[in-house]
């Protein structure tokens, strides 16, 4: 069976499990503040051409999700997401059993949602006769890419920062395929873009290339103070956080994080030519490692007797949406057979 159902089905990138083999009996201190750790720092600073900002590492993306909001939000306000956005869908009420309430808006479909929206549910809390007695939307939360492969653009980010300053809201971008979207051919958006227009936003290292792991990235002042406290306090702080700041030190290595993120999205875009060479329209348009062709459910029978993808969406009573994913590891020949295969079963 070949897995094409997500992005973190295979282990470590070489490099790393190579460097985890080479350190595993080095002694350093606990919690991530080890000499390892603060190499990461500084190469994840270097890259994002900032050395203000504050980079903190945690085991996982929902983790990371709830900590970060539950560390900016006081007891009443809320996260401001899209209806198919991670911390609605899919992370099983982390946020909410923190005690924050997500409040999903409409997203386009391919995930997106607007400065526009955020800006009128800003401004039908603060207009509305019982404002105190509703949840007070106070972050919007994004992710780059989408849950459906969408890509902010920089003018859409910056829309949404503007937006965001005007209403005394805080932006939070989880980049848990940030890889995959900074390096779709039709990204315009870099590091230093996501420093200077969110006030914290994450590097995702689980779905691209590491063990486990994501960095935080903090580039708001006001939401530096204490922000270990809540790690700790939420189960995220390593003891052994050396292992988080090796896998991220060889990941900002020779811009490897950059080099395999091409190419798992180089091997989708190969998936997708496939799919409209055959005949395939899409659920949504994405350039990145996740594609969602619509495929008949007789030919999807077929391609699920040697692949694994992740059923999406019903498009009507014969058709339905799957998302077929590439990761850093994606091979040649397994991307070949599936091309392959998807002419054959279209054929038929």
């Amino acid at each position: 069976m070949i897995y094409f159902n997500c992005d973190y089905t295979e282990g470590c990138h070489p490099n790393i499990l190579k460097r985890l083999c080479e350190t595993n009996m080095m002694q350093t201190v606990g919690y991530g503040e080890d000499e390892i750790c603060d190499l990461a720092r500084a190469k994840i600073r270097k890259a994002c051409g900032r050395e203000d900002v504050d980079v903190h590492f945690l085991v996982g993306g929902t983790q990371t999700n709830a900590t970060v909001i539950a560390a900016i939000l006081r007891p009443h306000q809320g996260a401001l997401s899209a209806d198919t956005g991670h911390i609605n869908v899919h992370e099983t009420g982390a946020v909410e059993a923190t005690g924050h309430k997500v409040l999903p808006l409409p997203s386009t479909p391919d995930g997106k949602i607007t400065a526009e929206q955020a800006e009128n549910a800003y401004l039908a809390h603060v207009n509305d006769a019982s404002f105190e007695h509703m949840v007070q939307p106070k972050l919007v939360y994004i992710s780059l890419p989408t849950e459906n492969g969408g890509l902010y653009s920089k003018a859409e980010l910056t829309a949404l920062h503007d937006v965001c300053t005007r209403c005394g809201l805080y932006l939070f971008i989880d980049g848990a395929r940030l890889g995959y979207g900074l390096t779709a051919p039709e990204n315009d958006v870099t590091l230093a873009d996501l420093c200077a227009l969110s006030d914290v936003f994450y590097i995702g290292g689980t779905k691209v290339g590491a063990l486990f792991g994501e960095a935080v990235v903090i580039t708001n002042p006001a939401l530096k103070t204490d922000f270990r406290y809540h790690i700790k306090q939420r189960g995220g702080m390593l003891a052994k956080g050396r292992l988080l700041g090796i896998q991220f030190d060889e990941l900002f290595t020779d811009d490897l994080y950059f080099k395999i993120s091409e190419k798992a999205v180089r091997q989708a875009k190969r998936i997708a030519k496939a799919c409209e060479d055959a005949g395939c329209a899409f659920f949504a348009p994405s350039p990145t490692n996740q594609q969602f062709p619509i495929f008949p459910d007789t030919a999807l029978e077929k391609l699920a007797e040697k692949y694994k993808y992740s059923y999406w969406a019903r498009v009507d009573e014969t058709h339905s949406a799957v998302r077929l994913c590439t990761s850093w590891a994606t091979t040649d020949e397994n991307v070949d057979a599936l091309c392959k295969d998807i002419a054959s079963v279209m054929a038929e």
